[in-house]
């Protein structure tokens, strides 16, 4: 079974994309990254790479993760302020320790593109 279906399918990523830009518009350490952000759109594209990363229905279109993310001068700091708001927002839907060790191990393998190193 995959992480998709093991945390509750495409309901379960719209909520925990829905909170997880709460956390993090509300985190001082990264917000400004997303000041000029369309986050109607960031929702949809993050709803779309999540749900491909998780195992679910690929219909992720969006630009690779270095090149969305290749003039924005993230820091190890910054990834590790997302992550520590994913997980947050895993904990406040109840998903398992086991998945969320396993959703921050998908999220590690596009830290180098992320932080374009």
């Amino acid at each position: 079974m995959s992480i998709y279906e093991k945390i509750g399918g495409e309901a379960a990523v719209d909520a925990a994309v829905d909170i997880f830009y709460r956390k993090v518009l509300a985190d001082d350490r990264i917000n400004e990254f997303f000041d000029t952000v369309d986050m109607e759109s960031q929702h949809t594209k993050q709803k779309a790479f999540l749900t491909m990363a998780f195992g679910g229905p690929n219909s992720y279109t969006g630009k690779d993760m270095r090149e969305a993310h290749k003039n924005m001068k993230l820091t190890e700091d910054h990834f590790n302020a997302v992550a520590e708001n994913l997980v947050a927002t895993l904990q406040d839907l109840n998903v398992g320790q086991e998945e969320i060790d396993a959703i921050i191990a998908v999220c590690l393998t596009v830290k180098d593109d992320v932080l374009n190193v």
